[in-house]
C-alpha cells in the first residue's frame, strides 16, 4: 500500500490597525491601516499568491488526479482578496474547480475565541464555512485551528461541531519517543483523527530552504524526496503543513523555490512509494494507531509550541480579556459596521505583536509587525479597543427600535460583497434578514473599500456609507500610516 503526503498551507493577512492615538478615542472611528493592508496584500500576491496558484494549477494539470493539496483561507483574507485582489480570488476558485483541492474550516477570524468564548468560536466557525461554501462550493469535513492550536478539549469540541478530522503540531513535547508520521485520535472523542505536522520535513521548506549557511544547503528536489526515502517504511504519512507564503514571500524566487516545488511531484511519483491525498482522503484511507493525549493547548509557534507567541505576558492577557469581556453585549448587536470590527480586532496577529520574546524566535515576530516594540502595540491596540467600547455604549443607549431603523438604512445605503452578506447571514435577527431579502438589499454589489464608505475629506469615521472625498482617496491620507 502507497504511503501518503498531505500538503497543507495557510492563507491569512490581518487587518493591521493604524497609528491609534489617545486623543481620537471618542473622536475617530477608524481604526484600520487600509494603505499598508492594501500594499501588504498586492505585495504578497504579486510574489505568492498569485506565481504559486499558477503553479499548483500546471502541476494539477500535468499530474492529474494524483496531486492534492488543501488550504485553510481565513475571512480576514478572504475579505482583503477582495477589496484589493479580485484576481487572486480567482486564482483560488480556479484551483477550487480542479477537484484536487480542499479547504479546511478555522474561525473566520483567525482567532483565538477558543480559549475564552465557546459560543463566539462556534459562531466563527459557521461563518467560515459558509464562506468556504459561498466562495469555492466546497462543504469542509476537515478543520485546523489558528496556528495549528489544539488541545484534547478543543478537538472534542470541533468533532461535536461535525468535523472528523483536524490538523495541529507534532510537538515534540506531546509525542516523545513517537513519531508524527500515523494517524492519530483524540483522546477524549476517538472519532476525531488527528493529523501531525512533520516539523522537520516542513521546516526544511518554510525556514530552511534558503539558508546557506545549512549543512543541507541548497535543498533539491531530488534531496528531499531522499529525506522522504529515508523515513521508516512501516510510517504511513508524511504531513507537510507549512505557511502559503512560504513561497516567494518568506522564501523569495530567487532560492528556486518554485521550481523546488514544480519539480518536487514528479520526483515522488518516481522514485518514492508515496501518493498526494487531502486531509478528508486520509481519513478514509488511515486508521489511527493510538489516541494522542494532549492537555495543554499547543500551536506550531515558536520553539515552545505552546500559546506564549499570544498569551504569554501581562500585556497580551489583559487586551484578551478586555477584548473578550464585550463578548456577551456584542452577542446582541446588529450593526454591520460593529460586528465586521468585532471580528477584525480578533485576529490573532494583534496579540502576536505583543509578544515580548526576542530570543531564536525573534525574527519571526518581527515579519510584516508594523509596531517598533510589544509595548507600542499594546498600547495602540487598547487606545482602539477604548474607542470600540465607546460604540458599544452609545449602541445599546439608542433605543431598539432606532437602532433596527439604521440597520435598514445602513445596509440600503451600502454596497456589499460576499463576505458581508455572508457576515450579515450569521449575526442579523431572522427578522431583520428576512426584510433584507424581501427588500433585495442582501445581493451582492461591488464592494467598497474602507475608505470609501466609513471616511470623509476630513479623516474622520462617519456612518453614512457615502464614498470618500475622491482626493482624499488618491493621496491616501484617509488614515496615518508608518
Amino acid at each position: 500500500m502507497k504511503r501518503t503526503i498531505c500538503f497543507y498551507f495557510q492563507v491569512h493577512q490581518p487587518f493591521r490597525l493604524r497609528r491609534y492615538r489617545f486623543f481620537d478615542i471618542g473622536e475617530n472611528h477608524y481604526y484600520f491601516d487600509e494603505f499598508n493592508n492594501r500594499s501588504i496584500m498586492k505585495k504578497v500576491a504579486d510574489r505568492c499568491y498569485l506565481p504559486m496558484n499558477r503553479l499548483l494549477l500546471e502541476l494539477i494539470r500535468e499530474h492529474g488526479k494524483k496531486f492534492k493539496v488543501s488550504f485553510s483561507i481565513t475571512g480576514s483574507a478572504i475579505e482583503q482578496f477582495e477589496l484589493y485582489a479580485p484576481d487572486v480570488l480567482k486564482s483560488f476558485r480556479e484551483l477550487a474547480d480542479t477537484g484536487c483541492v480542499e479547504f479546511l474550516t478555522e474561525t473566520s477570524a483567525h482567532s483565538l475565541a477558543v480559549m475564552k468564548d465557546e459560543r463566539e468560536f462556534q459562531r466563527q466557525v459557521e461563518l467560515h464555512s459558509s464562506l468556504i461554501r459561498k466562495y469555492f462550493g466546497y462543504t469542509p469535513g476537515a478543520f485546523r485551528l489558528t496556528e495549528l492550536i489544539y488541545s484534547d478539549a478543543i478537538g472534542a469540541q470541533v468533532e461535536k461541531l461535525g468535523y472528523k478530522t483536524m490538523l495541529t503540531e507534532g510537538a515534540r513535547h506531546i509525542l516523545g519517543w513517537k513519531s508524527p508520521n500515523y494517524v492519530y485520535a483524540n483522546a477524549i472523542n476517538p472519532k476525531l483523527k488527528i493529523l501531525l505536522r512533520n516539523f522537520r520535513l516542513s521546516d526544511d521548506i518554510s525556514f530552511r530552504f534558503s539558508n546557506s549557511g545549512w549543512a543541507e544547503w541548497p535543498v533539491t528536489s531530488e534531496k528531499y524526496v531522499s529525506w522522504l526515502n529515508a523515513v521508516d517504511k512501516n510510517e504511513e504519512i508524511v504531513n507537510l503543513f507549512m505557511d502559503y507564503e512560504t513561497f516567494g514571500e518568506h522564501q523569495h524566487a530567487s532560492s528556486g523555490i518554485f521550481e523546488f516545488m514544480r519539480n518536487l511531484p514528479k520526483q515522488v511519483f518516481e522514485s518514492t512509494d508515496f501518493e498526494f491525498l487531502t486531509p478528508s482522503e486520509v481519513y478514509d484511507k488511515h486508521q489511527p494507531i493510538a489516541a494522542i493525549h494532549v492537555p495543554f493547548a499547543i500551536s506550531w509557534a515558536d520553539e515552545e509550541r505552546d500559546l506564549s507567541a499570544w498569551l504569554g505576558n501581562d500585556l497580551q492577557d489583559d487586551a484578551f480579556d478586555t477584548l473578550y469581556s464585550l463578548s456577551d453585549r456584542m452577542r446582541d448587536v446588529h450593526d454591520p459596521e460593529l460586528i465586521n470590527t468585532w471580528l477584525k480586532l480578533q485576529n490573532s496577529d494583534h496579540f502576536y505583536y505583543m509578544c515580548t520574546k526576542w530570543f531564536s524566535d525573534g525574527n519571526v515576530h518581527k515579519y510584516f509587525n508594523p509596531y517598533s516594540s510589544p509595548y507600542d502595540a499594546y498600547i495602540n491596540y487598547m487606545n482602539v479597543l477604548s474607542d470600540f467600547i465607546k460604540q458599544i455604549d452609545s449602541y445599546f443607549k439608542t433605543g431598539k427600535d432606532e437602532r433596527n431603523r439604521k440597520l435598514l438604512e445602513y445596509v440600503d445605503e451600502n454596497r456589499y460583497s460576499d463576505y458581508h452578506i455572508s457576515l450579515l447571514e450569521h449575526t442579523l435577527p431572522q427578522k431583520t434578514l428576512t426584510e433584507l431579502k424581501r427588500s433585495g438589499n442582501m445581493n451582492a454589489k461591488p464592494v467598497k473599500t474602507a475608505a470609501e464608505s466609513r471616511v470623509k475629506g476630513d479623516g474622520k469615521a462617519v456612518k453614512t456609507g457615502k464614498p470618500a472625498d475622491k482626493k482624499a482617496s488618491k493621496t491616501g491620507k484617509t488614515s496615518k500610516t508608518k
